[in-house]
């Protein structure tokens, strides 16, 4: 019988999304495909290759003090943030 409910019970879990083990967690993960360097916040910013929270937030304060970026090129005006990093990025970017 225990060899029956078993495999029924299981599928029952998956069927509803819940969680086959009362540890295992649902760890989703959000693919980032796009992000306003205008509207985005520090932590969507750290998202960024080379871009850590440091950065993230002067980037913020960048924006905050001077108003929108007219272009992705102009996150080279924030200090801690080069060509190479805005390259390597620039497929995500926009503004």
């Amino acid at each position: 019988m225990k060899k029956l409910l078993a495999p029924a019970l299981l599928s029952i879990l998956m069927a509803t999304g819940a969680p086959a083990f009362a540890n295992e967690e649902n760890t989703e993960s959000a693919v980032v495909t796009s992000i306003n360097i205008n509207t985005a916040n520090a932590e969507q910013l750290a998202q960024l290759s080379g871009v850590g929270p440091a950065k993230a937030a002067a980037i913020v304060d960048y924006r905050d003090t001077n108003g929108p970026f007219k272009s992705v090129d102009d996150l080279a005006l924030v200090r801690g943030i080069g060509e190479a990093t805005i390259d390597k990025n620039r497929h995500l970017l926009s503004n």
